[in-house]
């Protein structure tokens, strides 16, 4: 078992705290994301796990055991970083074994994790070649290749896709899925890109000023976030947020009335682009549109309502003109509440 337990852990730099009172459970075989802005604390959290950062307090725990003290290597994990770490003077073959020769391993064995961590990741071709005969992309798979080829029991990824162009990004996040699914690593993954984190994860932990704002499915994470940060950083365009007076338990915005989650005198009301439908004059509120951005797949209309600044994603045919004023409303149960205070869910969406 690989379970990983993080029990209020805190990290103080002098007076800057990174992580405050941090808890979570990734479990065994489980594909977890750590997402959040820079300076949120995910790296710190990554490298407490891999005993590389001291906690000033709480415990990190591994397959039920408390590796709080112990040094990296005696956590039983590998760890890949964002500028790949292969060493230049070795052959791929050499940099895939290197982790089985440092603990001892006999030659016979070392062959064949190379020849099967090398099949996995598709390196085979590679295995003679020096790292500055590879490419970016096949640098960061022999980089994963030595990772599992100690059969770690986890598996730390600090954004080691960040280096790459957006196409190769997009061909590493496939590639790199089905490898993790196939060896059932449990893997813990930073990474600030939402996309990564969406695509990849079974879970995410959104990370924000230190602390753990939410934790669920990346389907939830995109449609019921916790807070408005969440929703505003998850999400591209991220989603839209209207700060708008309630009165008589009830929100008016143009034809549409909706009940009120709260009876404050103002109430945050949240919803996606995709999730705005143009419609006909007096069945929706009006949007001045300011820019169109035809994306190919939809149009992405730039516009105001009230006076505050939001997004709506239109069918691809769709070209209105800046100064034009479209009719748009919510598709149904599709609306987030925040509270204007706090930025805290004050429902979930009813699907």
């Amino acid at each position: 078992m690989a379970e990983i337990v993080i029990d209020a852990v805190r990290k103080a730099f002098g007076p800057v705290v990174a992580l405050e009172s941090v808890s979570l459970r990734v479990a065994d075989g489980e594909f977890l994301a750590l997402l959040g802005p820079s300076g949120c604390g995910k790296t710190t959290l990554l490298r407490i796990i891999a005993g590389l950062e001291t906690q000033t307090s709480g415990r990190v725990l591994i397959g039920g055991q408390d590796v709080s003290a112990l040094p990296p290597r005696k956590r039983g994990l590998a760890m890949v970083f964002q500028n790949y770490a292969v060493f230049p003077h070795m052959t791929v073959a050499e940099n895939v074994g290197f982790g089985l020769r440092m603990s001892g391993a006999d030659k016979a064995h070392i062959a064949r994790q190379v020849a099967q961590v090398a099949a996995l990741l598709q390196i085979e071709p590679y295995l003679q070649r020096y790292p500055g005969q590879l490419s970016g992309g096949q640098r960061q798979r022999v980089a994963v290749a030595r990772a599992l080829a100690i059969e770690p029991a986890v598996l730390l990824m600090d954004e080691p896709l960040s280096n790459l162009d957006a196409l190769l990004r997009l061909e590493m996040r496939a590639e790199l899925k089905g490898v993790l699914q196939a060896a059932g690593t449990t893997t813990v993954y930073v990474t600030h890109d939402q996309t990564e984190a969406m695509g990849l994860a079974d879970r995410i932990a959104v990370l924000h000023a230190g602390r753990i704002v939410q934790i669920d499915r990346p389907t939830d994470i995109y449609r019921n976030p916790a807070t408005r940060f969440v929703g505003s950083f998850v999400g591209s365009p991220p989603m839209n947020f209207l700060t708008l007076p309630v009165a008589n338990g009830h929100v008016e915005l143009g034809s549409l009335r909706l009940a009120s989650p709260t009876n404050a005198a103002t109430v945050v009301m949240g919803v996606r682009g995709e999730d705005l439908e143009i419609t006909a004059p007096g069945t929706g509120f009006p949007f001045a549109v300011r820019v169109v951005e035809p994306m190919g797949s939809h149009t992405l209309l730039t516009g105001s309502v009230t006076g505050q600044m939001i997004r709506v994603v239109a069918p691809s045919d769709s070209r209105p003109a800046p100064g034009d004023v479209l009719h748009v409303r919510p598709l149904q149960g599709h609306v987030s509440w925040m509270d204007a205070a706090t930025g805290a869910a004050l429902e979930t969406k009813n699907r």
